[in-house]
Order: C-alpha cells, then structure tokens, then sequence
C-alpha cells in the first residue's frame, strides 16, 4: 500500500487502482487507452445501467462514425 502512501486518502488510492486497472487491461487487450477513455466517457451517461459490463475494456467495441453520430442527435 505504499504506493499509495500520497493519494491523499485509502479512498483515493482505491480509486487510482481502478483507474490503473482498466489502463493496463486496455494494453493486455491491445487497445489504444486514450481511445478507450475518449469513447466510453462519452458514452456512459446514455448507456443503460444494466449493460456497464459492455464498456469494460474485455467487452468494448467502439462505436462507428454512423453509430456515434446517431447517439448524439438522440
């Protein structure tokens, strides 16, 4: 937990931990975290509660230029 020694708080560091967790799933998988990030940010207000698992790193398929465009004009 000394890594964590200046997150401010255990909650804090808990939190950074994720944060770390789905950027270095994102590089197992091959996948661009930046992109990742960018995409999912944007979408995970109207993305429905019950389908979250569909965002996580493992599941993720970013969306299309058509696909985006229509989710925006909703």
């Amino acid at each position: 937990m000394k890594n964590y020694l200046f997150a401010g708080s255990h909650e804090h560091g808990e939190r950074a931990a994720i944060i770390y967790s789905l950027l270095q799933t994102c590089k197992l998988q091959g996948i661009d975290p930046a992109a990742y990030l960018h995409d999912v940010l944007l979408r995970i207000n109207d993305h429905k509660q019950s389908k979250l698992r569909e965002l996580l790193p493992q599941n993720w398929k970013p969306l299309s230029r058509n696909e985006y465009a229509t989710t925006q004009t909703a």
